[in-house]
């Protein structure tokens, strides 16, 4: 089992992580470490995260690194990280 980033994805964290550096280089480094923590713990318990709550039929699963939500989808042995949103942004159904 692996975690991979879609492009999207990938260009969200960064993102976040560019954000909080611009005033907070300290919690930028502890964010990303944190991130780094729970994706790993993926790899071994993919099934761990919660089912999304504003749409709990999907089978995307999502994790919480406060105040970023990680949405992800497992298909075969790997972990795709599909989304990257702030926990205040609003999911419309």
């Amino acid at each position: 089992m692996k975690i991979l980033f879609t492009p999207s994805a990938r260009t969200q964290f960064l993102s976040a992580l560019a954000y909080i550096r611009r005033d907070k280089p300290d919690a930028a480094l502890r964010f990303r470490r944190r991130a780094e923590t729970v994706l790993k713990r993926l790899v071994k318990f993919p099934e761990s995260g919660r089912a999304i709550p504003e749409f709990p039929d999907l089978p995307q699963r999502e994790v919480v690194i406060a105040p970023y939500r990680f949405f992800y989808r497992v298909k075969g042995q790997v972990v795709w990280i599909v989304g990257v949103w702030h926990g205040e942004l609003k999911i419309e159904n």
